[in-house]
C-alpha cells in the first residue's frame, strides 16, 4: 500500500497483533541505506468521537420517555445504538397540517408524503390565526421525525425517517376526505400516524364511511407493493367522559394499530380510554414534572407540553419507522405480532392485568404493555414472515333473543379450527335495540379461558338505538387456538330501572350476532419470543442481575448495553489486570453525557447549564 512517502509493507509471517518485532526484518531494514525510517505497526484501540448514540439537542435532556430518565422508558437507545433510525422509511401525519419549514423538520420534509385536502393544494402548511390552534400535526410530526444533532429543539424517534403531512381537519370533514388522506401514495407512503376520530364524548357509536372503509382495505391489501399500508391510531380521550375505544371504528379496526397511553410513574391517564381494540402503549406525560412531550411547535418554536393519546400514537409510529428500516419486508400483520411480542406490563398500574390462553400478560387499558424500540427491532431483524391470514365466521344467532338483564350466548366453532390454529384479531358484529344502549355491558369468552370485556358501561349514552350491525374488536385472544366454546355475555349494569316502557318487556333484543376469528394455520406460540433471545450475559449474581457482559458490551444496571445511557460513560472495569469487562459509570453530577468522571469531561450539558467547548465544562449561564 503506497501513500506517499509511506510505504505499508506485509509480512505473512508476522501475526497482525503482534507486539514484539521480527528480528530478522528488523535487522534487514536497519541495515539498508536507503530506509530512513521504519517501524513494525501494531493495531491501535481508537473510537470515534461525536458519534454518541446520545443525540445533543439541546431539549433531549427534556425528552424522559426515551433518554433513561423514567425506568423502563420506550429504550429507544438501545435500536439507536444497533444502528436505526429510520432511514429509507416515510411517514405521514393525517392532521391540521405540518409546518414544513420548521427548523427541526425542513430537512425531514417529504413533499411527496404531503397534500392539503381542505384547500386541494400540495402544501399542507397550517393556517394561522384563530388563536393558532392548528398546532397537532406539527407536534405529532416533530415527536416522529425531528432532525437529530442540530442543535434545536429535541430528537425525533426516527430522525433520520422522511416525515410528510397532511392537511384534512381544518375544514369539513367528509368520508371522501379521510378516503384520500388514507389512500395518499400508498406505493411511497410506509406509515399513517392519525391520531383523530369521532367525538370521544361517551355516547357517540361512529366508523369510517363506506369510502374510508374501503381505503382501509385497500392499503392493506395493495399498499408498500401488497405488504400493506400501516395505519397507527390514537385510541381516544374520552376517559373523562367514561366512553369506551370500541364504540370508535377508527381505533377498533383490525387494520389500526390503536394505542393507549401511560403516565411516566405507570398510573393510567384520566383521559384515557380502555377497550381490547389496543394494542399497545407509548407514554403521553407525566405528574411529577412539568415537562410533557417535547416536539415541534408552530412558529418554528418548540414545545414540551405535548400530551394526550395524541401524543402516545406518534412515539408507536417512529418505532415501527425502526422497525421498518430493521426489516423492510414486514407484512402489516408481521407488525402487529411483533408489537405485541416487544409490548411489556412493566410498572403499568390496572386492576384488569390478565394471563391469555398463551400465557401473555394483557390489559384493556394497556394492550399488551408499554412499546419496547429495542426489543421490536431485535425481533424484527429475525421475523420470519407470517402465512396467510385466514378468516372464519360463524352466525350464533339464528333467530332474535330477549336480552333482559343478562342473555349468554354459546357457540361451537370447531369448524374453524381446520383452517385457523393461531388467532389474531376476533371481531363480534352484532345488531341489537336497548332502551338505553349505555347501560350495556357485552363480554366474549375463549375456549381457552381468555375474558374480553369488548363494552363497557358508557352512562352518558341515553341512545334507544341500540347497535346496528357494530362490529366490536378483541386482540385478547392473540395466538390462542379458536377450537371449541366460545360464550358472548350482554348484561345490564346500569341503572336498575332501564327497563322497558312496559315492565313485561324486555329493555331490548338480540337480532344478529356473527362472531369473526381472523388468524394462521401456523402454530405461531412456538414461535420463539424476542425477549428469549440469546443471553447475552457471561456471568449472573443470584439475584439474576448480570454482572459480567464480556468485552463487547457495557454492564449497567444488571443489564447488558451496547451504549452507555446519559449521565454515564463507558470504561473497563480493571477489578483485576486480566479483567476485560466493561461498564457504565457516572459522569461528574454537572455533565449530561461525557467522557469521563471529572467536570472538564462533558461532552453535552442537561438544562439549565452551558456547554464550554475549550473546557469541556458545563456552566450555569
Amino acid at each position: 500500500m503506497e501513500g506517499e512517502p509511506y510505504y505499508h509493507f506485509r509480512h505473512r509471517g508476522t501475526r497482525q497483533r503482534a507486539l514484539s518485532r521480527h528480528w530478522g526484518w528488523h535487522m534487514r531494514l536497519t541495515r539498508d541505506p536507503q530506509v530512513l525510517w521504519f517501524e513494525q505497526q501494531t493495531v491501535k484501540r481508537r473510537s470515534r468521537r461525536g458519534t454518541s448514540v446520545v443525540p445533543t439537542d439541546p431539549w433531549f435532556p427534556k425528552q424522559w420517555y426515551m433518554n433513561n430518565d423514567v425506568h423502563p422508558d420506550l429504550n429507544i437507545l438501545t435500536a439507536w445504538s444497533r444502528g436505526y433510525t429510520g432511514l429509507g422509511v416515510v411517514l405521514t401525519v393525517l392532521d391540521d397540517g405540518l409546518e414544513k419549514d420548521h427548523p427541526d423538520l425542513a430537512a425531514n420534509y417529504d413533499p411527496l408524503a404531503s397534500y392539503d385536502f381542505n384547500s386541494n393544494d400540495p402544501d399542507p402548511q397550517p393556517r394561522y390565526g384563530d388563536g393558532d390552534r392548528n398546532w397537532h400535526g406539527t407536534r405529532c410530526a416533530g415527536e416522529v421525525a425531528a432532525v437529530a444533532n442540530n442543535g434545536i429543539c429535541g430528537a425525533g424517534v426516527a430522525y433520520n425517517a422522511k416525515i410528510g403531512g397532511v392537511r384534512m381537519l381544518d375544514g369539513s370533514i367528509m368520508d371522501i376526505v379521510e378516503a384520500q388522506a388514507l389512500s395518499l401514495q400508498p406505493q411511497y407512503i410506509h406509515i399513517y400516524s392519525a391520531s383523530w376520530g369521532p367525538e370521544d364524548d361517551g355516547r357517540t357509536v361512529d366508523g369510517p364511511g363506506i369510502l374510508a372503509a374501503a381505503a382501509f382495505h385497500k392499503g392493506i391489501s395493495q399498499g408498500r407493493g401488497g405488504l400493506g399500508s400501516i395505519f397507527i391510531w390514537a385510541s381516544g380521550n374520552g376517559g373523562t367522559n367514561y366512553d369506551n375505544c370500541n364504540c370508535d371504528g377508527y381505533t377498533n379496526s383490525i387494520y389500526t394499530v390503536s394505542v393507549g397511553s401511560v403516565l411516566g410513574d405507570g398510573h393510567r391517564p384520566r383521559y384515557s380510554e380502555s377497550c381490547p381494540a389496543i394494542l399497545t402503549t407509548t407514554y403521553s406525560s407525566r405528574t411529577t414534572s412539568k415537562v410533557q412531550i417535547v416536539t415541534t411547535d408552530l412558529h418554528h418554536r418548540c414545545t414540551d407540553k405535548h400530551t394526550g393519546t395524541s401524543a402516545s400514537a406518534p412515539l408507536a409510529a417512529g418505532m415501527v419507522a425502526l422497525a421498518l428500516e430493521a426489516n423492510p419486508a414486514l407484512t402489516w400483520r408481521d407488525l402487529q405480532h411483533l408489537i405485541i411480542r416487544a409490548s411489556k406490563p412493566a410498572h403499568l398500574q390496572a386492576e384488569d392485568w390478565a394471563k391469555n390462553g398463551v400465557g401473555r400478560m394483557v390489559s384493556h387499558y394497556y394492550g399488551y404493555g408499554l412499546l419496547d424500540a429495542g426489543l421490536l427491532v431485535q425481533a424484527a431483524t429475525t421475523w420470519a414472515g407470517t402465512r396467510p391470514q385466514e378468516k372464519c365466521s360463524v352466525q350464533a344467532v339464528q333467530v332474535p333473543r330477549e336480552i333482559g338483564s343478562k342473555l349468554t350466548i354459546s357457540t361451537d366453532v370447531s369448524s374453524c379450527s381446520q383452517s385457523i390454529r393461531s388467532l389474531e384479531h376476533v371481531q363480534v358484529q352484532l345488531s341489537l335495540s336497548y332502551s338505553r344502549r349505555g347501560d350495556l355491558v357485552v363480554a366474549l369468552s375463549s375456549p381457552m379461558g381468555t375474558t374480553s370485556t369488548l363494552v363497557t358501561v358508557r352512562p352518558y349514552d341515553i341512545s334507544q338505538e341500540g347497535y346496528k350491525d357494530w362490529t366490536f374488536m378483541s386482540t385478547h385472544f392473540w395466538d390462542e387456538n379458536p377450537k371449541g366454546i366460545w360464550t358472548l355475555r350482554l348484561e345490564n349494569r346500569g341503572d336498575d330501572t332501564n327497563t322497558a316502557l312496559c315492565p313485561l318487556l324486555s329493555p331490548g333484543q338480540l337480532s344478529s350476532f356473527i362472531l369473526h376469528l381472523h388468524g394462521t394455520d401456523e402454530d405461531m406460540p412456538a414461535r420463539r419470543s424476542a425477549a428469549t433471545a440469546t443471553d447475552e450475559c457471561l456471568r449472573r449474581d443470584e439475584l439474576g442481575d448480570c454482572q459480567d457482559c464480556g468485552s463487547s458490551l457495557y454492564t449497567h444496571h444488571g443489564s447488558c448495553l451496547s451504549y452507555c445511557p446519559p449521565r454515564h460513560y463507558g470504561r473497563a472495569r480493571g477489578a483485576t489486570p486480566r479483567d476485560k469487562a466493561r461498564i457504565c459509570a457516572r459522569c461528574h453530577p454537572s455533565c449530561y453525557t461525557c467522557q469521563g468522571a471529572s467536570a472538564n469531561n462533558c461532552t453535552s450539558c442537561p438544562s439549565g447549564r452551558t456547554f464550554q467547548a475549550i473546557t469541556h465544562t458545563c456552566n450555569h449561564p
